[in-house]
């Protein structure tokens, strides 16, 4: 097992890390900018290197002073987390280059899966239900054109390059094809360097649903039941729950094996997770595979008693699987709700400062996976979420109730929350009866925008 892993990340994340490495005896290195000088994961590591001032470019994102960091405290792997640099294959080939071994996959299967056209070509190939859409990147307006006519309206256009919900656009008519095409590109170009796209058939209000795997260096791949990832806030994750109210038995099969060859297609390694969309007749489509773990992993973990986490670094580590398909349960049921400092009264605008009260709620299932602290200042330069909070319960039912009173419990002062929205969303009809869709949050907010103007 590894003696010592730098943590190339920050936040609840980087805590979530030091834990499992903790458990597994290995020490920790964690970095942090000079903004976080006094954030939770740079305290409690054994070790924190200081690696720049708070932009991200010239810290967390900084490959070359991650790679130094590692050899001046003799790290021998680097775990990414999620965001950053966890998904990046050339920081990956960078540390192989430099005998460090990157917890998580090869960098061969980030490039092949980075790149959403490519991925979906290959998913296609390999029998993996695709949606209807362009073979690759779109070369040019006049193929462009072509497609739409086949494939016909709604579609999407899709940065190849892309995620995080940045350049897409939805077109609803073939005259808005080329200034959508012109906007995704100017998006794509400005937030990942590459102005390749890629278009597919819009599914009218079909289901997020993400199947989690793990795979070892020796060709065992298990899938770890779904995630209900449905309810978003312009393409991005708001909360999450397991099993999803619309999976059957036979349906989870159905997309657990194809996630698995999705992972075999590519050579697969390590965690990761295949997002599909589900629609009104229960028929899916691959979407995309993210090559991390994910900010929702702890709802898998409650329903199957799995830590992913340290799988992490067991599988980089050599270790086989201990378990087989047959050996993975659900019990229960499970759901996240993502605490940010942002108002969501003021457009969720983000809200940095200082936190002058804290109380975290707890009792039996129920699980918190923070970074802040009373007293604690939120920089302005990062993310919003400052906390995860998990439930675990024998029923959706239970599992609902408990979460309402774990947020009614959750206080935070001295910065705006999205708290009492996501009770207002726990106590929402549409997620009391599961019927929510990918498409439900922006129509209920943009409702009610319009009431209030």
């Amino acid at each position: 097992m590894f003696k010592k892993v730098l943590i190339a990340n920050r936040g609840e994340i980087a805590v979530r890390i030091i834990r499992a490495c903790r458990e597994l005896g290995i020490h920790t290195v964690t970095v942090y900018s000079t903004a976080d000088k006094h954030a939770l994961h740079a305290q409690i590591a054994d070790e924190s290197v200081c690696i720049g001032p708070p932009a991200t470019k010239d810290s967390y994102l900084n490959a070359a002073a991650l790679i130094e960091a590692c050899k001046m405290t003799g790290a021998e792997a680097i775990h990414p987390g999620f965001g950053f640099l966890s998904e990046n294959a050339d920081f990956a080939r960078m540390c192989e280059e430099n005998n460090i071994v990157f917890i998580g996959p090869r960098p061969k299967s980030i490039s092949m899966l980075g790149d959403k056209a490519a991925a979906k070509k290959a998913m296609k190939a390999a029998g993996v239900p695709v949606i209807p859409g362009s073979d690759g990147a779109v070369p040019d307006m006049e193929t462009a054109k072509r497609l739409c006519a086949e494939i016909g309206c709604p579609l999407m256009v899709k940065a190849s390059a892309g995620g995080g919900g940045r350049g897409i656009r939805l077109v609803e008519r073939p005259e808005d094809l080329e200034d959508a095409i012109i906007a995704a590109k100017q998006e794509a170009k400005n937030f990942f360097g590459d102005d390749s796209i890629y278009m597919e058939k819009f599914i009218v209000n079909p289901k997020h649903i993400e199947v989690q795997i793990l795979a070892d260096k020796f060709g065992n791949t298990v899938y770890l039941g779904e995630r209900d990832c449905s309810m978003q806030r312009r393409n991005q994750k708001v909360l999450e729950e397991t099993p999803s109210p619309i999976m059957t038995p036979e349906l989870r099969e159905k997309m657990g094996r194809a996630a698995v060859t999705a992972a075999r297609v590519c050579g697969y390694t390590n965690a990761g997770t295949i997002e599909f969309l589900v629609d009104s007749g229960r028929r899916f489509y691959f979407m995309e595979m993210n090559t991390r773990i994910q900010v929702e992993h702890p709802i898998t973990e409650a329903v199957t008693g799995i830590d992913l986490v340290k799988h992490q670094i067991k599988i980089a580590d050599g270790a086989r699987l201990p378990f087989t398909q047959k050996d993975i349960s659900i019990t229960g049921h499970s759901i996240e709700c993502r605490i940010n400092a942002e108002n969501p009264d003021f457009n969720f605008r983000p809200s940095p400062g200082q936190i002058t009260a804290l109380h975290i709620p707890g009792g039996p299932g129920i699980r918190v996976d923070s970074s802040v602290y009373q007293g604690y200042t939120i920089p302005p330069y990062y993310d919003s979420m400052i906390a995860k909070l998990i439930v675990h319960a024998p029923t959706r039912e239970e599992a609902i109730a408990k979460m309402k009173w774990a947020l009614a419990e959750f206080i935070v002062e001295g910065v705006d929350t999205n708290i009492d929205f996501q009770l207002s969303l726990i106590r929402d009809s549409a997620f009391e009866s599961g019927t929510y869709d990918i498409g439900y949050l922006g129509r209920k907010l943009s409702r009610e925008n319009k009431l209030t103007n």
